[in-house]
């Protein structure tokens, strides 16, 4: 059992800024805080991408707190450049990021402290920031009959890239940035696609300008203040109209889209109006939920469904903060996040008798780099 400060869960954008602002008020890893990261090496969920989703196709990538990611090339894979940039980030300000460790469970513990159940051993903070954003958990929607497929399903969480798909029939299931992508480049190999979703794509044209980020955060921040499941800041904002986009939509035929289908049958999907698909794969681009059932013990669960919170911190239980869960889910958001949970963490200690000893040695806050635009993480 090892006492400490604060336990940062997650090593992706929002759990390094958590990390950095950290060690901007004076605390020190491995001594005031911890950063535990399940992942096998630097990039948070971006090195789990999928090779084709190059830097250059990256919308809204914003800098982390106090480092820009400069002269990156737009053609190499976002999860070798995103990657590159956390290790060297983690690198240059000393987080000393542990993994890859495994957090089974937050559950009340003694003292006024909670205990943090990992597979190296357990930790006792007086605080938790969670930064373990939604990869680990892709959205499964269920059909009738989809047990009887004899073809091949996957997720994004899953995808391989475009040109396994070649000669096949593919069904993309998903009205988000994900679909969209896996979509446009799986038509240059396969046989035929078709597209499904719930409701009508909406396209964004002109410019991501920060008044219509921060409208958009607004809305999904208001669904986590009543407790209910957070939704993705881009099904606020709609799908930008990219380059590529509007080509294909000039060329007709792959963006045209069919409404969600009934049921799923041995050889394709059918609607109950009688139309029916053939096809060999079913990709679910249906994204993702946010990776919190560590937190079970603490019931942090409102009735609808969702953890309530106010900035970051979860309503019932004031030691635990929530960042790039919901209203943060996003590059920008991440960082912002980061920011004010640790101003609210570092309340909560004083008011709990943490060791604060090194407080004063952070310094005044710098400005953070990058743009402020809030702007939605593309590819799921």
């Amino acid at each position: 059992m090892r006492e400490l400060d604060v336990v940062v869960i997650g090593a992706g954008q929002a759990g390094l800024s958590a990390a950095h602002h950290l060690r901007r008020v004076g605390l020190e890893p491995d001594v005031g805080f911890v950063v535990l990261d399940h992942a096998p090496r630097p990039g948070g969920a971006w090195q789990f991408r999928w090779p084709s989703l190059t830097y250059g196709k990256v919308h809204g990538m914003h800098a982390l707190p106090g480092m820009e990611l400069t002269g990156a090339d737009p053609d190499r894979p976002s999860s070798e450049v995103i990657g590159a940039y956390f290790a060297a980030y983690e690198e240059r300000f000393d987080l000393r990021v542990h993994r890859p460790v495994e957090v089974s469970a937050v559950r009340e513990g003694s003292g006024g402290r909670l205990f943090v159940e990992t597979s190296e051993g357990t930790y006792a903070p007086r605080a938790v920031i969670n930064a373990t954003g939604t990869w680990d958990r892709p959205f499964w929607p269920r059909y009738p009959g989809q047990e009887t497929f004899r073809g091949r399903q996957l997720h994004t969480a899953d995808y391989p890239g475009p040109e396994e798909f070649a000669g096949q029939r593919v069904v993309v299931v998903g009205g988000g940035a994900s679909g969209t992508q896996h979509l446009m480049e799986i038509a240059e190999h396969a046989a035929d696609t078709f597209w499904v979703t719930r409701s009508e794509p909406v396209f964004r044209e002109g410019p991501f300008t920060e008044e219509w980020g921060r409208a958009a955060v607004a809305m999904v921040e208001e669904r986590v203040r009543r407790g209910l499941p957070p939704r993705s800041v881009v099904s606020v904002t709609g799908l930008p109209m990219t380059d590529a986009v509007r080509r294909a939509r000039e060329r007709g035929g792959v963006l045209d889209r069919l409404p969600m289908f009934d049921r799923i049958t041995p050889d394709g999907v059918a609607w109950d109006d009688g139309r029916v698909v053939e096809a060999e794969v079913i990709l679910w681009a249906t994204g993702f939920r946010p990776a919190v059932d560590h937190l079970a013990p603490l019931k942090l669960r409102e009735p609808g469904g969702g953890i309530r919170a106010e900035d970051t911190r979860a309503v019932r239980d004031g030691r635990v903060h929530l960042v790039g869960y919901g209203p943060s889910a996003s590059t920008i958001g991440a960082n912002r996040a980061g920011r004010a949970a640790v101003r609210s963490v570092m309340r909560l200690l004083r008011e709990t008798g943490g060791d604060l000893g090194a407080e004063t040695g952070g310094g005044r806050p710098g400005r953070e780099a990058g743009a402020a635009v809030a702007a939605p993480v593309s590819g799921g």
